[in-house]
């Protein structure tokens, strides 16, 4: 009997044929762990009355963004947020059933972890990876206790990165310009989609995908922007913002006066670009000859693929989840409410690594401990840095393309090895 049990637990955990099967306990057992928190820990209020202040003035007719304002600041958020929270606005009783609309987030939260798990199979992570995934204490809070609007934006994201996985490229593209519509933190994502384009698609096909996205853009803000565009831009896309010492997580390590200093946000700019294009130029393309190889084909042959290599879905995933994080290191600040842009990817992430086991998991729950420290202190911010650098190190010299782009590397050479005795 012990051994049957063992049998079927071994099979549930490794076998690929069985991952449907894991997924499937994983979701019901996380859906059936969210609906407990919501029953037995408190809600708290923090962004959501102001929400729905926001929406009360922008029912009443406004449209300027510099005049909605709420109890805890102006409204700062492109017009996908809006929109979404106009339906819970109306939903939700004016936001006064705060159950509803717990309910809700539950179920987007759901919807979030059946996501993951589909990116995850299309990238053929291990069926044991999957366990991971309704761990973390802070993500549960963030959807169902909060109610914060990154997570509409983490749910366009998730759906953008398995459109893309399934090279419906003009679907995901739309996704991702909903994502970025409810939160501006999407762009973090963009680098490695036009990597991703650029080497799928070619030059004008990049271009054009860009475009769609500027113009959904521009029609879910429309109203907007006829009332002052300058208004709307400036809030709703304001790369200069500076946030507030006190509710920083990752840049607790320096003083306030450096956190808050003009040259502390470009050195922070400057690296982010410098790293980036570090991966573009030694990472992101070494399946294809090289970046020159692939922007001298792209731009000779515009109209045509840059890449070589296949832009499979293990490589969407990889590129796209590394600029994501990319860009959260060099944050200028990160909120409590911002663990949701990557928390879900973080067993992914570790896996492209070649660290053992025992590190990966040291890396994740390092991870999940500081954004757990509330407030954060010099300790847990420095760990919470350490632990991201170490992690986006481990990926460089691990595997930036993917595992199945290592995989055809080493198939590659045995073949030529045998072509050449």
């Amino acid at each position: 009997m012990q051994s049957l049990i063992f049998k079927y637990v071994r099979l549930l955990l490794f076998d690929e044929q069985y991952f449907w099967i894991t997924a499937s306990l994983v979701i019901l057992g996380d859906a059936i762990l969210t609906q407990l928190i919501m029953r037995f820990v408190p809600y708290t209020e923090i962004d959501w009355e102001t929400y729905m202040v926001h929406i009360d003035l922008y029912l009443k007719g406004e449209r300027n963004y510099a005049n909605i304002t709420g109890p805890t600041g102006p409204l700062v958020y492109p017009a996908g947020h809006v929109h979404i929270h106009r339906l819970l606005h109306l939903i939700t009783d004016a936001g006064r059933n705060i159950v509803q609309a717990q309910q809700i987030y539950g179920g987007l939260y759901v919807l979030s972890i059946a996501l993951v798990c589909v990116i995850y199979k299309k990238a053929k992570v291990p069926n044991w990876t999957l366990l991971l995934l309704p761990l973390s204490k802070r993500l549960h809070s963030i959807f169902v206790l909060r109610l914060f609007n990154d997570c509409w934006s983490l749910v366009f994201v998730q759906a953008a990165i398995l459109a893309f996985q399934s090279a419906w490229d003009d679907v995901g593209i739309l996704l991702f310009s909903l994502a970025l519509s409810v939160k501006m933190s999407a762009i973090l994502y963009l680098p490695g989609l036009l990597v991703i384009l650029f080497k799928r698609h070619g030059l004008f096909a990049t271009i054009r995908h860009m475009l769609v996205l500027a113009c959904t853009q521009t029609l879910l803000a429309r109203s907007f922007l006829i009332a002052n565009a300058k208004s709307y831009l400036r809030n709703a896309f304001d790369l200069s913002r500076v946030f507030l010492y006190k509710w920083t997580v990752n840049w607790r390590l320096v003083d306030e006066r450096t956190f808050l200093s003009p040259a502390w946000a470009k050195g922070l700019l400057l690296g982010h670009v410098t790293v980036l294009i570090a991966f573009g130029l030694f990472r992101w393309c070494r399946g294809d000859g090289g970046v020159a190889k692939v922007l001298q084909r792209g731009l000779r042959r515009p109209s045509q693929p840059a890449g070589l290599a296949p832009v499979d879905p293990d490589y969407v995933a990889t590129v796209l989840m590394t600029s994501n994080l990319i860009g959260i290191i060099f944050a200028r600040s990160l909120h409590y409410q911002f663990y949701s842009w990557y928390s879900q990817q973080l067993p992914l992430l570790t896996q492209r690594t070649r660290f053992p086991f025992i590190v990966q998991m040291a890396l994740i729950g390092a991870i999940e401990y500081a954004w757990n420290v509330y407030p954060s202190t010099p300790l847990s911010s420095g760990l919470l840095l350490a632990a991201n650098l170490v992690m986006l190190l481990g990926i460089w010299f691990g595997y930036p393309e993917g595992k199945a782009f290592s995989k055809r590397s080493n198939l590659s050479q045995v073949s030529k090895q045998l072509s050449q005795k």
